[in-house]
C-alpha cells in the first residue's frame, strides 16, 4: 500500500518520519481560504478532507493523509504572522492568554474515510518585550501560526499545554494517525517486521 501525505509541509513531514513508514509527500493545491461563516474548527476539518481527497483523486489505490491545523484566539482564527512585525505584534497580543489549536486529520484510500479534529490549548506565559524579540530573532517563527515553534524554544513561550495527542500541535497528531493508519490495514508497529527479521 502506498502512503502519501497530502502536504508540502516540511514540518509535517518530519512528523510522519517518527513513525518509520515509507512515505510520499504531494501537494494538494487546496483553497485554503474559509467559506463565509465557517467557524476555525469546521474550516480546519474541512480543508484535512479536501487536501486528503484531492490527492486521492490523482493517486487511486494509496493510502492518502490529509491534516490542516488553524489557531484560534477569542474565538476567531490567528493566521501566520507572516513577518517579523506581525509576528511582534502577534506574542504581545497572545501574552499570558489561551489559544486552541484545532488540528483536523483525515485518511483516505479514496472510498474510506476517517477523520477527527484534535484539540490543543496553549497557556503562553507573560512575555516581556525583550523575551519577545529574542525568541524571534533566534526562530523565525514567521511561517507559524500563533509565532510559536512548539517543537523548538516556543515551548518556553508557554506556561502549560493541554492534548489528548502532544504530537498535534506541531502539525501531525501521530497518536490519531496511528489509529486511524490502522483501521486502513497499516500497523506501524508491524509494517516493519518483515524489513526487520
Amino acid at each position: 500500500m502506498r502512503l502519501i501525505l497530502a502536504s508540502s509541509s516540511p514540518y509535517r513531514q518530519d512528523m510522519l518520519k517518527r513513525l518509520a513508514l515509507p512515505f510520499t509527500a504531494i501537494p494538494p493545491d487546496v483553497d485554503e481560504r474559509p467559506l463565509p461563516g465557517e467557524n476555525p474548527a469546521a474550516l480546519a476539518l474541512r480543508l484535512a478532507r479536501a487536501k486528503a481527497a484531492a490527492v486521492a483523486q490523482r493517486h487511486p489505490g494509496g493510502i492518502i493523509i490529509g491534516s490542516d491545523q488553524v489557531a484560534t484566539f477569542d474565538g476567531r482564527a490567528i493566521g501566520k504572522p507572516g513577518d517579523h512585525e506581525s509576528a511582534t505584534a502577534q506574542l504581545h497580543m497572545l501574552s499570558g492568554r489561551s489559544v486552541t489549536f484545532h488540528t483536523a486529520l483525515c485518511v483516505t484510500d479514496g472510498r474510506h474515510e476517517e477523520s477527527d479534529d484534535i484539540v490543543t490549548v496553549c497557556r503562553f506565559r507573560q512575555l516581556g518585550a525583550d523575551e519577545i524579540q529574542h525568541y524571534l530573532l533566534r526562530e523565525r517563527p514567521y511561517d507559524t501560526a500563533g509565532s510559536a515553534k512548539a517543537e523548538g524554544l516556543g515551548i518556553a513561550l508557554m506556561d502549560a499545554m493541554q492534548s489528548d495527542d502532544p504530537t498535534a500541535i506541531i502539525g501531525l497528531p501521530l497518536i490519531a494517525l496511528s489509529r486511524m493508519l490502522r483501521g486502513f490495514g497499516l500497523n506501524p508497529l508491524l509494517a516493519h517486521t518483515e524489513s526487520t527479521t
